[in-house]
């Protein structure tokens, strides 16, 4: 995707550094973050520098390949499985994160010279993760008709793969094919995802949006405002359930009341096969201060952090919910369209 006029991916490696644009700063500053360690990408995946399954995963891919070129000759192999375990422990419900590391770590395994196969794999990784995005965009326009006002929940645009996105590649193939569209972003606190990333980017594109509280969606349901709601996904158990983020499980409630589709955007890499059911995704809880703490841009320029909430209270931040099959019409993937 363009960004001043320059294409961009979220993360790419050059050499032994990682770099990935420091989403933390947006929509206030632009910068691109380098990772010259595994443990500094480790560092940005928790801290969430880079976020979304397939971003986190093309990450993982490469702190992997860090690694493998980290380790010396001695211990080689013990470094990298210690390794391994400290990047999959950043980010515990995206699935796309272990796809990558196991990927990467079995084919390097296997192979004469590990590291350069690493290195190799982890891109190969990336290439793929854009591509099926990019394919994910073509399905998914042929559901969204001329004139449709469409819903989304968090970030799942380029920002959140490496390249294109999920749940907005099919609404950036329909601006491109001339369908008069306008997007309701769901402000997806507490990170305000939605109101800082996704309207960032549909900003670029010139997609006519607003921004919603996360409480209105329901009353524009209501009135007949929404025509279909696309989300993504961190993790899809073989039953059909699938974590996002937080609140998505009240969107899909909300828009099985009145009737209004609603579709799962997401690679097959996302899908777990080993996960029966959604009971049995891990719900990864943050930091308290995600939900106490607010960032934003000072009228003289500067971006700061603030209390927002009552001094002293404490707060609870489960950073997904479930969303279990019942409610979700369908998922978008690189291989076409799954029905419910």
């Amino acid at each position: 995707m363009k960004v001043n006029g320059k294409d961009y991916r979220t993360v790419w490696m050059e050499g032994s550094s990682v770099f990935l644009i420091e989403q933390n700063l947006l929509p206030f500053k632009f910068e691109i973050f380098e990772s010259k360690s595994y443990k500094q990408t480790c560092t940005a995946i928790k801290n969430m520098l880079v976020r979304g399954a397939g971003a986190i995963g093309s990450a993982a891919g490469f702190a992997m390949a860090q690694a493998f070129l980290e380790a010396s000759e001695k211990g080689f192999w013990e470094f990298v499985e210690k390794a391994k375990k400290e990047i999959e422990a950043t980010r515990p419900t995206a699935q796309n994160l272990f796809y990558a590391t196991e990927q990467v770590y079995q084919k390097a395994k296997m192979s004469n010279d590990p590291a350069e196969t690493a290195i190799q794999t982890a891109q190969s990784i990336a290439d793929k993760d854009a591509e099926d995005s990019r394919k994910i965009g073509e399905f998914g326009n042929e559901l969204i008709k001329d004139g449709y006002n469409i819903l989304t929940h968090c970030n799942a645009g380029w920002l959140a793969f490496t390249d294109f996105g999920t749940a907005l590649s099919p609404i950036y193939m329909a601006h491109k094919s001339e369908k008069n569209i306008f997007v309701y972003v769901d402000e997806t606190r507490p990170r305000s995802q939605g109101a800082r990333l996704t309207a960032w980017e549909l900003k670029n594109e010139g997609i006519p949006h607003a921004i919603i509280p996360d409480n209105a969606a329901a009353h524009l349901m209501q009135q007949g405002k929404i025509d279909m709601v696309i989300v993504g996904a961190d993790r899809i158990a073989a039953n059909g359930d699938i974590a996002n983020k937080i609140g998505t499980l009240e969107k899909a409630i909300c828009a099985s009341e009145y009737g209004i589709p609603f579709y799962v955007a997401a690679p097959t890499s996302t899908f777990d096969p080993d996960c029966k059911t959604g009971k049995e995704i891990p719900i990864e809880e943050r930091n308290p201060d995600e939900v106490l703490y607010q960032t934003g841009l000072t009228k003289d320029g500067k971006v700061e952090r603030v209390l927002v909430c009552s001094p002293d209270s404490e707060a609870f931040n489960p950073a997904f919910d479930v969303t279990p099959a019942k409610f979700i019409t369908g998922i978008i993937t690189e291989k076409g369209i799954i029905s419910s």
